[in-house]
């Protein structure tokens, strides 16, 4: 299975993300690269993006890193903790999301990121 690296670019932070072999990212990585505005909604940023999917082996409760596509909103989140809705210390969606990849390495970089900033992905480079 050959994943497909992202660079995603906020301010001054860079992040390594890897997509995954599903539909929804191979919809993403066609339509990079792309450029937002963040929101926030707890631990958790995200955007709308050029892509316009459906429901694919969708999920409330995600892990910590995980990229995922909200079809209600066409929005790229980023999950790195808990959300409004989350019980304990899990990471829940506000719907059911699509899991398109994770980021690598550190994602405490993404606290630091407010509602309000612009932001960018594109396709990496080795």
């Amino acid at each position: 299975m050959l994943e497909k690296k992202v660079t995603i670019r906020c301010e001054n932070i860079t992040i390594t993300a890897f997509l995954n072999e599903s539909q929804t990212a191979r919809s993403l990585w066609n339509a990079l690269p792309i450029e937002g505005i963040t929101q926030r909604w707890g631990d958790e940023i995200y955007f709308s993006i050029p892509v316009n999917d459906v429901e694919r082996n969708a999920v409330d409760v995600v892990e910590i890193g995980n990229l995922a596509y909200w079809p209600p909103g066409n929005a790229l989140c980023i999950f790195f903790g808990p959300t409004p809705v989350s019980l304990a210390d899990e990471c829940r969606a506000a719907s059911p999301v699509n899991i398109i990849g994770e980021i690598e390495g550190d994602i405490s970089p993404f606290r630091n990121i407010a509602s309000g900033l612009p932001i960018g992905v594109l396709q990496g480079k080795d």
